[in-house]
């Protein structure tokens, strides 16, 4: 089909195979969500895991076959809103926030905001560095939401006896995704590369871990990765302290003590 800059017959469409993954992306998250009213909680974590895959999938496919387009970004962004965004806090809202009343209703919403808020600032400010993601992206704060829901559900721990704990969660990953923390996109990983037979060991036992107990170690690998963010944000004031001066200059020619700068940064999805 053709695309929207197509415009030299005066035809518009959309480039039919990435559109295809991003819609089945959304339409799983659809479906993701009627699980969750249902009190399906595994299922909706299943399908929301299978509409991450789509979401990784829809971009390389655009890249490979050469079809990117605007339209194709935007709607990329509105299905993320929908599978990230009202899925996981529909999931989280129905197993456990419900019990706190309108707390839990607003803790929800507050977590949809943030979503939406970190994809409109993906859409609009410029890349520079490819490595890093600044804030943390909406598929990892729905990984961590969704996965601590569907562990704890496995384990057979009530939404209601972890309800505070699951507003902790729910807040944390909010507030990660509209921050200025780094978080690695691993853009710069080229997957023609040869890797270390270790590290091949390394995954191949991680897919065995998958496959017997899903939801813990998907949690663990989404806890791993949000910690991250303030773990080198940590490290980075850490060495920035050791390396400066005990007394500096009345004209203060220290500099600003290397805080990051989203303005010199791209922020990435």
């Amino acid at each position: 089909m053709y695309s929207e800059g197509d415009s030299g017959k005066g035809r518009k469409g959309i480039y039919f195979l990435p559109s295809l993954f991003t819609t089945a992306g959304l339409l799983f998250g659809f479906i993701a969500i009627i699980q969750a009213t249902h009190g399906r909680f595994d299922l909706a974590a299943i399908w929301i895991f299978v509409a991450m895959i789509m979401d990784g999938l829809d971009g390389r496919v655009a890249r490979w076959t050469n079809t990117t387009s605007e339209f194709g970004k935007e709607y990329d962004s509105l299905v993320d809103l929908v599978a990230f965004g009202v899925a996981p806090a529909m999931m989280v809202y129905f197993w456990s926030l419900q019990s706190i009343s309108r707390a839990g209703a607003a803790i929800s919403f507050l977590y949809v905001a943030a979503t939406a808020l970190r994809l409109a600032r993906f859409n609009t400010l410029t890349i520079k560095d490819k490595r890093y993601f600044y804030g943390l992206p909406s598929p990892s704060g729905a990984a961590f939401v969704v996965f601590w829901v569907w562990c704890m559900y496995e384990f057979g721990i009530s939404g209601e006896g972890v309800s505070w704990l699951s507003a902790g969660v729910t807040l944390a990953a909010s507030i990660l995704m509209v921050s200025n923390l780094r978080f690695r996109s691993f853009k710069d990983f080229d997957y023609k590369d040869r890797i270390p037979f270790v590290v091949l060991i390394a995954l191949l036992l991680m897919l065995v871990l998958i496959y017997f107990d899903p939801s813990t170690v998907l949690f663990v690998m989404a806890l791993g990765y949000v910690l991250s963010g303030p773990w080198g944000w940590l490290m980075r004031w850490r060495k920035g302290h050791q390396e400066s001066p005990a007394f500096l200059p009345d004209d203060d020619e220290g500099g600003d003590g290397g805080t990051d700068s989203p303005d010199d940064t791209e922020s990435g999805q």
